[in-house]
């Protein structure tokens, strides 16, 4: 059981980190007892690989997530293996509202709680903290903090995914026009750096603030290297296709087998975006002109063999 006066909640945002899954940080709530020991980290991100039909379920958006807890010292150890830096929010709370937010933390990792369907941008490892927050303290946690607030989602995804990167470029051609709205302050916050600085900033109704002490950094995004941008691999495609046209000339005959390939993966990746668009629970996916950079690049180098003289 907790005790009034012993416990202190802290929220902990870790900085991005190389692996695709970890580009965006991470958010987690820390629980510590000082009368019991009890130093806990609380994780809304884990999910088992061992799920059944584990891969179909993550294609269709239906990815069960769960909340998990693990002592505080081997949380800070994996990021500290992975170089990673873990900032810590100390929050403001009167002895009632930590016991009420330790309980529920307490309660919702129960096994037949812990679990909820994950949606990367509107229910994640950075929604659910917050929600529990505003849940507990009854409070609308409003904050001086626009961050992101009025930029689209696609722009503040390119900034995680380093822009240009072929990374960014893939998911760019999979996001539709959804993806361009702008976000609300609150829409923001699935983001873990913007739930940080969003917290950083609330006054509590009170007129307390929040967060009570704080190590706090904006998130170091590593500038994306000329060899892992998209554009030396589309000009390569783009030089390889006007030399097989220009040979194609040459002898008179065209290579359709290679036409053929390439048809094939354009009709399997647009048959892609079509199932996430319209069978799928992923956010953001549909159609856009994106999708066609890489077949108008193929086309217009084709014109080099159909407008032969």
């Amino acid at each position: 059981m907790f005790k009034l006066l012993t416990i202190t909640i802290w929220l902990l945002t870790c900085a991005p980190g190389e692996e695709l899954y970890s580009r965006y940080g991470h958010t987690a709530i820390r629980v510590q007892d000082t009368e019991t020991g009890m130093d806990m980290c609380y994780n809304y991100g884990t999910f088992s690989f061992n799920t059944d039909h584990f891969y179909w379920k993550f294609v269709k958006g239906e990815t069960y997530y769960m909340l998990s807890d693990l002592p505080t010292t081997l949380f800070m150890e994996e990021y500290r293996y992975d170089h990673r830096a873990v900032y810590e929010q100390e929050l403001n709370l009167t002895e009632n509202e930590k016991l009420a937010l330790a309980t529920a933390l307490r309660e919702n990792c129960r096994p037949e709680n812990a679990e909820y369907l994950y949606n990367f941008v509107y229910d994640n490892c950075a929604t659910r903290p917050f929600r529990l927050l505003q849940e507990v303290l009854q409070d609308s946690l409003q904050t001086t903090y626009t961050g992101w607030e009025g930029t689209s989602f696609r722009t503040a995804l390119r900034h995680y995914t380093r822009p240009h990167t072929v990374i960014n470029g893939l998911i760019n051609m999979i996001f539709g026009p959804r993806a361009n709205q702008p976000m609300s302050k609150v829409d923001a916050l699935f983001l873990p750096e913007q739930l940080m600085f969003h917290l950083q900033y609330v006054t509590r109704q009170n007129g307390q603030p929040l967060v009570k002490n704080a190590h706090i950094a904006p998130f170091s995004i590593r500038k994306a290297r000329w060899w892992e941008t998209i554009y030396p691999y589309l000009a390569l495609f783009g030089i390889c296709m006007t030399l097989l046209s220009l040979y194609d000339r040459q002898r008179g005959k065209l290579s359709w087998g290679v036409d053929a390939v390439l048809g094939i993966v354009y009709a399997l990746l647009l048959s892609l975006v079509v199932f996430l668009r319209f069978f799928s629970l992923h956010p953001l996916v549909g159609f856009d002109w994106r999708l066609l950079i890489i077949p108008m690049i193929h086309l217009c180098t084709r014109l080099v063999y159909i407008l032969r003289s």
